[in-house]
């Protein structure tokens, strides 16, 4: 198995340090707003990963953060007049449910950054005492050139970084280049008690004391978005390195690629951001996760309405197959082919593979013999296993004997739930919830109200 390392810039040979068990991070959202489509690409990548990661070896422990304490939460929440742990919450949840509707399976751990106050502090003390870090006007800042491999993720000489980066001009930075660990919260701001006197975390050491704590000083994959590689990951490979004796934070950086937008990089300003909840209401959610994984994931990814369009009918192709084998049971445990299999482990060429899926059908189609078809449709569901695709039952995919769904009713439980929630009886508004659930209804829950759709 090979993937592309982004810190020495080429495909190598994945092996993980301890035989049979893999150790997988990648930086996960900060819960201030709805998911957009660019936040789902990672997501549905590295579950692409960890899906391979688990057929191949014995053990696989993937984390995904959630960061729950942020200026930009703050702000959300200032505007609404609630605690940050409501707007965390609210968004936490939206998140998890587009990520569920995508067939996106949740890690094994999802630690969150304000349970992890403790070890964070504790990492900020060990960069004071080795000399890495500094504090000043109740800040405690980590000394960018006490690092002399600064800047070796990215490729980028000292003064490159600070060319291109967004750095905050304080006069209490020794170097330009220093970033915040630890910064001082006003009396309307959360905070934590700390020896540098109340406050709250810097963005970039959070990931680091959570690894730490659940993965170990060193783990073999750290994933994320391309647009995470400076400063964060190159912050928290500093910092990470300086407080564990010179260890590295990982043996491996893995990369995707931004989504852009009808060629169009996706921004507010364009006004061309596109909510996963809103696609959901629009898109098949199959047909969205065909379309994260048609290009390479270090590829950039074009988003159109062309391009799912294309993957809804590739879809249909696909299920199609399978309704034509409908009387074919598939052989037990079956195997995903060599051919599909090396394609995934090839850094992970999900193009190739799709199209090895493709192979598959036809060859279904063609064949006359029973037991070839047992096999290959056996097959064929396997590889789609590994990509999170094929698993529904071609009727579903097809609509064949939905029922109508009574909206009027719908809206009606929709009303009373709103109303229960209201007077604060939980236990009927949950069960109002369930009922709705049991009959395929997706409720979300906003500032601006409960909005409700059919789940995909």
């Amino acid at each position: 198995m090979q993937l592309y390392n982004t810190k020495t810039r080429r495909k190598e040979q994945f092996t993980p340090a301890a035989p049979g068990r893999v150790t997988m991070y990648v930086c996960g959202p900060t819960v201030y707003s709805y998911a957009h489509i660019g936040n789902a690409r990672p997501a549905v990548v590295f579950d692409v990963l960890a899906r391979l990661l688990r057929y191949k070896y014995a053990m696989l422990t993937y984390a995904r953060n959630i960061t729950d304490i942020d200026d930009k939460i703050n702000a959300a929440a200032a505007e609404e007049g609630v605690p940050i742990s409501e707007v965390a919450e609210r968004y936490t949840r939206s998140y998890h449910e587009d990520l569920a509707a995508l067939g996106v399976a949740p890690p094994d751990i999802e630690p969150r950054v304000t349970t992890h106050i403790d070890d964070i502090l504790t990492m900020i003390t060990k960069l004071l005492k080795s000399g890495h870090a500094y504090e000043a006007e109740s800040h405690v800042l980590f000394d960018v050139p006490s690092f002399p491999e600064y800047g070796a993720l990215s490729h980028r000489a000292h003064d490159e970084l600070l060319a291109g980066a967004r750095v905050e001009v304080a006069p209490y930075k020794r170097d330009p280049s220093d970033f915040v660990l630890w910064k001082p919260s006003s009396v309307d701001q959360p905070g934590w008690d700390s020896p540098w006197g109340r406050g709250r975390p810097g963005w970039h050491i959070e990931c680091s004391a959570m690894i730490a704590a659940h993965l170990g000083e060193t783990i073999d994959i750290h994933g994320g978005g391309n647009d995470l590689v400076f400063p964060h990951h190159e912050n928290e490979i500093a910092q990470s390195h300086c407080a564990h004796g010179g260890k590295p934070l990982s043996r491996y950086w893995v990369h995707n690629g931004f989504v852009n937008v009808s060629a169009e990089k996706m921004s507010k300003s364009l006004g061309n951001v596109l909510l996963v909840r809103d696609l959901l209401a629009q898109v098949p959610a199959e047909a969205i996760r065909y379309t994260l994984l048609s290009a390479h994931y270090r590829a950039p990814l074009d988003w159109t309405e062309a391009t799912v369009r294309q993957s809804k009918a590739a879809l249909d192709t696909l299920y199609q197959s399978l309704r034509e084998l409908a009387e074919v049971v598939a052989e037990d445990d079956p195997r995903p082919p060599d051919a599909f299999v090396r394609h995934l482990e090839d850094d992970l060429n999900t193009p190739r593979a799709l199209a090895e899926l493709f192979a598959l059908a036809r060859a279904a189609n063609k064949s006359s013999d029973d037991r070839e078809r047992t096999r290959l449709k056996g097959a064929l569901l396997a590889s789609g296993r590994l990509l999170g695709l094929l698993q529904q039952d071609p009727k579903a995919w097809f609509g064949i004997g939905k029922e109508k769904l009574d909206v009027e009713y719908v809206e009606r439980l929709v009303a009373e739930r709103d109303a229960a929630r209201a007077a604060k009886d939980f236990a009927l508004a949950d069960r109002l919830r369930d009922e709705l659930a049991e009959m395929g209804v997706v409720l979300e829950d906003g500032a601006g109200g409960t909005r409700w759709r059919i789940q995909n």
